[in-house]
């Protein structure tokens, strides 16, 4: 079957802020549109208090940037707005420019995925200033939802421990694109599957799920309802079992569980929805083992996340397979990713690159300037430290030091030659056309799986993470350091 790979194929360019429009008009005027200019997009603090998180959403970026263009109804809808003054917002020959424009920037991005730490690009944009500008609002839009669902699934997953975990959120999901994204960035983030049907025709997501409690009450009575779906799906049986009382749900369960072994079927599962799920679980284990029912599985679900799955696991619940709907689609503890898009070096009138700084009263939103990439270091295997470097310093030395960005106290030294490494930002875009090779949506997910495990298990655990060192090549430091305080006015 063929999966469709472009879910926004008409003209999405006024998916944007206005300000971003109000800017963009602003730069041509000032005739600044076509000045090169680099932004990173990055995130300043771990979701959900993780030690990691994981970054997804970069298909999508894909979508939208092969698709980028203002279509003549988004130009009328642009050339109909005022002012206050009844005058246009808009010159008629920046219509036009518009109508002209096509995409030409460059995009590196991490893939996704990847484990991915605060203040490290994971994606960097090359281009006309212009472009770049509107590239701010949908590509932040894209990333910190998707990297906020990912990040979450994988929390959960990591807490299961091996177990098979389910995502089903669509009915409380935050509409139908929150939907669709969250059902893709789950299976990036480790789940098996998912009961949004759309989000396995789009993206080859395996699709799971059987009945709900409307169907047991469909019936006069319980058993009755089993026996009608066994009938129906002989070879996907797992009964919801607590509708009116989980033991005798089970019980039940049970008897319609040997008349399908008489036909040479099996009893796949049951799946308990409320109550005490550790007890539950346990009950309804040693009722199926003491029925010779061993293989037949649990499944959980009611409003589980990591922290509950976590705490079952801890009571020794018997549960097998995990539902896990809204706290996983809507991110339920942290809304937003907070990931933010920043200038990082604009060219000048004589060719040359200089590198901006935004500084602030908060040390957290000094953004990093220069066009720099991120080097990832191994040893024995496992991921040890990153480093944001300047890409015009590829010659590293026999040692360098790598300092936190925000505590120089916090120091690192590194010997590359004697460690593995791998540069995180790949080519995606170059002058507009696409050069990467999109994999397929199982890759990505056996990429976080991967890639996880190449984390110390103390940067993965839940509660109180030790912290991954993260640092800027000490001559970039210095470089920001430098520019804050002329910036200040302290040189």
């Amino acid at each position: 079957m063929k999966i469709t790979r472009d879910l926004y194929q008409g003209s999405l360019a006024l998916l944007t802020d206005f300000y971003q429009l109000t800017m963009a008009y602003a730069y041509w005027k000032s005739g600044k549109a076509e000045q090169e200019a680099v932004f990173n997009l990055f995130f300043r603090k771990n979701p959900f208090q993780s030690g990691f998180t994981i970054a997804a959403g970069l298909d999508y970026v894909i979508d939208y940037c092969r698709n980028f263009k203002f279509d003549e109804n988004d130009l009328a809808y642009l050339q109909e707005m005022t002012l206050e003054s009844g005058e246009p917002t808009f010159d008629p020959e920046f219509i036009q420019y518009l109508r002209n424009l096509e995409f030409s920037c460059d995009i590196d991005a991490v893939e996704e995925g990847a484990v991915v730490f605060p203040n490290t690009p994971l994606i960097r944009v090359k281009g006309p200033l212009l472009q770049c500008q509107l590239l701010e609002t949908p590509m932040l839009n894209i990333i910190n939802f998707q990297t906020l669902v990912a990040t979450k699934a994988a929390r959960i997953t990591l807490e299961a421990k091996g177990d098979t975990v389910l995502e089903f959120g669509l009915r409380r999901a935050q509409g139908i694109d929150g939907a669709l994204a969250a059902s893709r960035a789950s299976y990036i983030g480790g789940c098996s599957s998912t009961s949004n049907v759309m989000a396995g025709k789009l993206f080859g997501i395996p699709v799971s799920g059987t009945h709900a409690h409307s169907w047991i009450m469909a019936f006069e009575s319980e058993i009755e309802a089993f026996e009608a779906y066994a009938d129906a799906f002989p070879d996907n049986c797992i009964f919801l079992v607590d509708t009116y009382d989980t033991i005798r749900g089970v019980q039940n369960a049970i008897k319609v569980g040997r008349a399908l072994e008489a036909r040479g079927k099996k009893l796949l599962g049951v799946r308990i929805d409320s109550g005490d799920l550790a007890y539950y679980s346990n009950m309804a284990r040693e009722l199926l083992d003491e029925a010779g029912f061993k293989d037949t599985k649990v499944v959980a679900s009611n409003d589980l996340d990591e922290h509950i799955l976590s705490s079952l696991k801890m009571q020794e619940a018997s549960i097998d397979i995990w539902g896990i709907g809204t706290k996983l689609v809507t991110a339920y503890d942290q809304p937003a990713l907070g990931a933010v898009y920043k200038m990082a070096a604009l060219k000048d009138s004589s060719g040359i690159w200089v590198p901006k700084v935004k500084v602030s009263q908060q040390s957290i939103k000094i953004n990093i300037p220069g066009f720099h990439n991120v080097k990832r270091f191994y040893k024995n295997g496992k991921a040890v430290s990153d480093m944001i470097f300047l890409e015009s310093d590829q010659g590293l030395q026999e040692e360098v030091t790598i300092i936190d960005p925000y505590d120089p106290t916090k120091r690192k030294k590194i010997k590359p030659e004697s460690m593995e490494s791998k540069t995180l930002l790949v080519p995606i875009f170059k002058k507009g056309k696409k050069v990467y090779t999109r994999p397929q949506l199982d890759e990505i997910r056996n990429r976080t799986l991967a890639n996880l495990d190449r984390f110390d298990k103390a940067h993965k655990r839940l509660i109180n993470p030790h912290i991954y060192p993260v640092g800027l090549e000490e001559s970039l430091y210095h470089l920001r350091t430098d520019l804050v305080l002329k910036a200040k006015n302290y040189n």
